[in-house]
């Protein structure tokens, strides 16, 4: 297995990120992992590197490039990072803000830039997986909507602002995504009341060419599948893991 840092030449900069596949030479599927508000950080590194053992080159990019390498990991007395909502007001309002200036415009830049630089890596053409958490599961859906010629399996992991007012809004454009989808929510999730996870879903399901699944985790937490939260749920995130492997193989045609 390899895993390294890498730099990705773009329009705006120099994308830091980090890649995980493996060492034999061969060429495999690629499969994006987007990050969620906190940045990049040994956390996503390890389940890059649990998606390459799969058989496949998995990438997380620093979406926060613009801005520099930006990364905040503040944790409790047990060693785990702490939930959004725990942070001061302050903090919140900057990470939002951060958050915020990412949109459908950088994310098709930026994946153009990775997928560019995968032309010169260990990665097989055709289709692609893209996979995120929270901030990160937009992303995904951007990715699968914006490249779906490319991208054939999307997974959203307790997603956030999947279905905004905005126009460019990511149930809003579902039709243009293909092969299939995977959502896993938490129970307990302001940003994604059943309601509004039931519009998505509903909007999935309308799309002739698209496959989905969308699961609920009773008494999850947002953040609960990320390993080093301190609401981390195992069993449900081994759940999310489990389809999400399982649609890997089906749409990118590899595994190990």
């Amino acid at each position: 297995m390899i895993g390294r840092s890498i730099d990705i030449p773009t329009p705006h900069g120099v994308m830091d990120a980090y890649a995980a596949h493996p060492d034999d030479g061969k060429a495999y599927p690629l499969v994006i992992i987007f990050m969620d508000i906190w940045g990049l950080r040994e956390e996503l590194f390890g389940l890059a590197r649990r998606v390459a053992a799969d058989g496949y080159y998995c990438l997380v990019p620093n979406l926060f490039y613009r801005e520099g390498k930006f990364r905040y990991e503040p944790r409790n007395a047990e060693g785990r990072t702490v939930s959004f909502n725990t942070l001061p007001e302050d903090v919140q309002r900057d990470m939002r803000a951060r958050a915020e200036r990412l949109n459908r415009r950088t994310l098709r830049a930026d994946v153009a830039a990775i997928l560019d630089f995968c032309k010169r890596e260990a990665v097989r053409d055709g289709a692609a997986g893209s996979i995120g958490f929270c901030m990160g599961g937009r992303e995904a859906f951007f990715t699968g909507q914006e490249f779906p010629d490319r991208f054939r399996a999307t997974a959203s992991l307790h997603g956030s602002r999947l279905v905004t007012e905005a126009d460019d809004s990511p149930h809003r454009l579902a039709h243009r995504m293909r092969g299939e989808v995977y959502c896993g929510f938490a129970e307990f999730d302001r940003g994604a009341p059943p309601e509004r996870v039931s519009q998505l879903e509903q909007c999935l399901r309308a799309v002739p060419r698209l496959t989905c699944k969308v699961q609920t985790h009773r008494g999850a937490r947002h953040g609960y599948a990320l390993p080093d939260r301190d609401v981390h749920d195992h069993a449900a995130a081994e759940k999310d893991w489990t389809e999400i492997f399982s649609m890997l193989r089906r749409q990118l045609g590899n595994g190990a």
